[in-house]
């Protein structure tokens, strides 16, 4: 299980990055956009579509690192007031709950890519494609991370128990 721990630490911290680079992307461009418009009177036509289609990117791949940090709205004041193996299963059983939300939103995600190839985006000749990506990628790396915080309760719901020498 360390390989797939260290995999999803590379992914995660990839989707981080790539989230940062599509935040600074579209915050630079919203300026430009602001510029344009409000300082010399001529708005940029395509600033917006490519502000609004990298804060999808930044969200989607956003949503892994949040996963990863438990920084998504839980169930943590009712985990907490459980026994630790109830709180455990209530924590498996919401991760659960994502790993088959995101698995869905994968796959139909894809699909709604495929669909869309042939349109392109307002003001550019890119396709729309491109920009519905972000679902079945950012899902997939939503799903390692899931998977991941999986897997550390697990091994640290094992190793507290092993170390206290009582079942929990």
């Amino acid at each position: 299980m360390s390989l797939f721990l260290r995999v999803e630490d590379f992914t995660t911290g990839l989707a981080l990055r790539l989230a940062i680079a599509f935040l600074v992307l579209a915050a630079g461009l919203a300026l430009y956009q602001v510029v344009t418009r409000f300082a010399f009177g001529a708005p940029s036509t395509w600033s917006e579509v490519i502000t609004r289609s990298a804060m999808i990117w930044s969200v989607f791949l956003g949503v892994a690192v949040a996963f990863r940090h438990g920084a998504m709205i839980s169930v943590d004041v009712i985990q907490n007031a459980l026994p630790p193996r109830l709180g455990l299963g209530l924590f498996l059983l919401a991760n659960i709950g994502s790993l088959i939300f995101f698995a869905v939103l994968l796959w139909q995600g894809w699909l709604m890519t495929l669909r869309v190839v042939p349109q392109s985006l307002a003001a550019l000749e890119i396709s729309i494609a491109w920009v519905y990506a972000a679902l079945p990628v950012g899902s997939a790396f939503i799903l390692v991370a899931v998977l991941a915080a999986i897997v550390r309760a697990l091994q640290g719901d094992w190793l507290a128990a092993r170390d206290s020498g009582a079942e929990r």
